[in-house]
């Protein structure tokens, strides 16, 4: 669970227009749809029942529930994009001070762990390979875990591809099941934006030298390592990716959404 102190969570919910149930302008529909596209998180799941139910009352369970990576995460993707998610009112910016809590809620922890990416096909294998990365930026050792990171995004992207038909031998590198993949998710319609495009093509070259990192600085061989903070960066890029990759998946898998009839019905 995320530490927020009570003061903090007033000033949050003070930022996020919390009164009444609501968040922000977002209605049930498009809270739905940002904690699914960005964070492949379904919001409306049970863990997140609390009280009424209400946008504002899934928002506290999910301060609750969540580590402070992940709370600080959502809250700066929606101060970053304030004019999308919450520029509406008088308000032309989110309050500083709502602005550093997120800021300290992802400083103050190392990296994202792997526990909440979700298995495609039911690989268990995945999950011991999850707690042995989470382990090591655990101990503060994140440059431990990336042979690990490799093993575990090679899987999850051969059981991505292998779920779109595309063939996946075992001397397949990453970044070329990262570059199928995508090309698959352009030509299906899964991806719109020029944007995420751009992002999915960078993340091949990235894939590429994180093949040269895993075999060259890390503990898959007798490597020099990474320093902590390269190691760092380096986790977060690919959790993150990884994270987008469940949110596609998940949202190809999810029943029809719910009508939007009476969706801004706050409790």
């Amino acid at each position: 669970m995320s530490d927020l102190t009570g003061i903090e969570r007033l000033k949050l919910e003070r930022a996020l227009d919390m009164g009444g149930g609501y968040v922000l302008g977002f209605s049930n529909r498009t809270f739905g749809e940002f904690f699914l596209d960005f964070f492949g998180i379904d919001i409306w799941d049970a863990r997140y029942d609390y009280a009424s139910g209400s946008k504002a009352n899934r928002i506290r369970a999910f301060w609750k529930q969540e580590g402070n990576y992940l709370v600080g995460s959502v809250l700066q993707t929606i101060f970053e994009n304030w004019q999308e998610f919450g520029g509406h009112g008088t308000r032309e910016g989110p309050p500083e001070e709502a602005v550093q809590i997120a800021k300290r809620l992802v400083e103050s922890a190392p990296a994202p762990d792997l526990a909440g990416i979700v298995t495609i096909n039911g690989d268990t294998s995945l999950d011991s390979l999850a707690r042995s990365v989470s382990d090591s930026i655990a101990r503060n050792e994140p440059e431990a875990g990336l042979d690990r990171l490799h093993t575990f995004a090679v899987k999850y992207f051969r059981s991505a591809c292998e779920k779109h038909g595309i063939q996946t031998p075992r001397d397949k590198p990453l970044h070329s099941l990262v570059g199928e993949y995508s090309k698959a998710l352009r030509a299906t319609g899964q991806i719109e934006s020029q944007m995420t495009q751009l992002i999915l093509k960078s993340s091949i070259s990235v894939m590429d030298a994180f093949n040269d990192v895993r075999n060259n600085r890390s503990l898959a061989h007798d490597n020099e390592m990474l320093t902590r903070d390269e190691a760092l960066l380096i986790v977060n890029h690919v959790v993150n990716v990884l994270r987008f990759v469940q949110s596609i998946e998940t949202r190809a898998s999810s029943p029809t959404p719910v009508s939007d009839f009476n969706e801004d019905i706050s409790f």
